[in-house]
């Protein structure tokens, strides 16, 4: 069951981008999980890890920083792409350090994520 439809966590504090997001990834095959905070999608990792997350860097008291901080720190596998409106020097590096597997800008282009999601998800399916 796990295995035909890849389930994606979406963290993003704004409702319309979880939206659009949710849109584009249900019409591609995948399962998508909506969490608007950081401490939701944490706390969500202790029943269930998704097979990727799509997460935004700047959301209010835990932030997607923290985020990447807390999965390292539990040792959890689990690929990310950040998505971010707010590109920074040393911003890439720094969530490339603490794991994040692909950095992409706002707005996202559809290929683009869907080729980052590919790269992403294709080292869990290689260990299946």
């Amino acid at each position: 069951m796990h295995a035909s439809k890849p389930m994606l966590a979406v963290l993003d504090d704004e409702p319309d981008m979880r939206k659009a997001l949710r849109r584009l990834l249900t019409g591609r095959g995948f399962g998508v999980e909506e969490y608007a905070r950081g401490s939701d999608l944490l706390g969500a990792l202790d029943s269930r890890v998704p097979d990727c997350l799509l997460l935004d860097l700047h959301m209010e008291a835990v932030n997607g920083f923290d985020v990447l901080e807390g999965i390292r720190s539990r040792r959890i596998i689990l690929p990310v792409i950040v998505i971010t409106a707010h590109d920074e020097p040393g911003t890439a590096e720094r969530v490339r350090a603490l794991g994040a597997s692909a950095y992409l800008r706002k707005p996202v282009e559809r290929e683009v994520l869907l080729a980052a999601l590919d790269a992403a998800l294709a080292p869990a399916h290689a260990k299946h």
